[in-house]
């Protein structure tokens, strides 16, 4: 079965959103809090409605084996994740440029396709061999242009059935396109971006290398069990929540130790902080947090150590640590892009 668990995404990062300046506010319901300037992510909400959306990938693949999937993340973080994993599915991809109209205008896109897989033809039967140098040149420069925008799609043969997104806000075109033709989404959505438009919500991480690969390896798994199913017989589903005795992460408890507070837990009585603590407490691994410690009966920790063993795990200083990177990368961003403005 394709699914995650909470310790899976706590190590990827997928908690990590973006400056609290950049937030976009209808992503308040999926934010845990804030900490140094950058907001947390509610990860039970991110676990929930990931698995939520591997089902509905799961089901839909397993209706149909033969549904086109279309892997679109063209930043640089994103780039060698969505074709490793949408090649190993067999499905389709955009990680380099979003060419307009690429669904919406799919027939003038069929021509460079067309255009792409002649030159490839010329080479396999000889013909490049017949031209000039010149000529010669001037081919390999235009393969190796469409090369990097079509190579994902040459084989789709049309618009596709799904499309699975990194970074609505980037991808904002490809995403007007599909909502346009009705193609339904599945897309990791960051604090500074909006899920109107999107299918299936999976808020999270879509900066950090292991976090876009943790979302796109799931969803790749989620459509080879779907197929599989599909044309085997019978039906899949991704289970709602492992069921694993007396274990306990209680993420609410790490993060109000971490100093992360929630906005809108101001002057709310004990009793509501009780039912917040409760509500996020998932059993997924076996960490009871306390005070001062996390205790791992099952010696599941971020370290090796043996069956029964405890330690102390503050969190403090790796939040610490990739808020202010992520505040260093978004400074270095405004500078990068006011220089080019100046520049221009």
């Amino acid at each position: 079965m394709a699914t995650v668990t909470m310790k899976e995404l706590l190590e990827a990062g997928v908690h990590f959103g973006h400056q609290v300046r950049r937030w976009n506010p209808k992503m308040k319901e999926y934010i845990f809090g804030e900490r140094n300037g950058i907001y947390i992510i509610d990860l039970q909400k991110t676990q929930k409605l990931f698995r939520d959306a591997l089902n509905y990938v799961t089901e839909s693949l397993t209706e149909r084996p033969n549904q086109k999937v279309l892997f679109v993340g063209t930043k640089r973080q994103a780039q060698d994740a969505i074709k490793e994993e949408a090649e190993r599915c067999g499905q389709y991809y955009v990680n380099n440029r979003w060419l307009g109209g690429l669904l919406t205008n799919y027939q003038t896109v069929q021509k460079s396709i067309a255009k792409l897989k002649e030159i490839e033809t010329m080479r396999e039967d000889g013909r490049m061999e017949m031209l000039t140098k010149k000529e010669r040149l001037k081919l390999d420069r235009e393969h190796e242009g469409l090369m990097k925008n079509l190579a994902g799609i040459k084989e789709m043969g049309g618009p596709p059935d799904m499309m699975f997104v990194i970074d609505v806000r980037k991808e904002d075109i490809a995403v007007k396109e599909a909502n346009r033709l009705g193609i339904p989404i599945v897309a990791v959505v960051d604090t500074n971006c909006s899920p109107e438009g999107i299918d299936q919500v999976i808020p999270g991480n879509d900066d950090a290398l292991r976090a876009i690969r943790l979302f796109a390896s799931r969803i790749a798994d989620a459509i080879l069990e779907g197929k599989q199913v599909g044309t085997e017989g019978g039906a899949g589903r991704v289970e709602e929540s492992p069921e694993v005795e007396d274990e306990e992460i209680d993420i609410a408890a790490s993060l109000r130790k971490a100093g992360i507070t929630d906005p809108d837990e101001e002057g709310e009585g004990e009793d509501d902080a009780e039912e917040d603590s409760a509500e996020i407490a998932v059993a997924d691994q076996t960490w009871e947090t306390s005070e001062a410690t996390h205790e791992d009966p099952a010696g599941g920790s971020y370290a090796a150590q043996a069956p029964g063993a405890s330690t102390d795990v503050d969190v403090r200083p790796e939040i610490d640590k990739m808020a202010s990177e992520k505040v260093a990368e978004a400074t270095e961003s405004e500078t990068k892009e006011s220089n080019e403005a100046a520049a221009s």
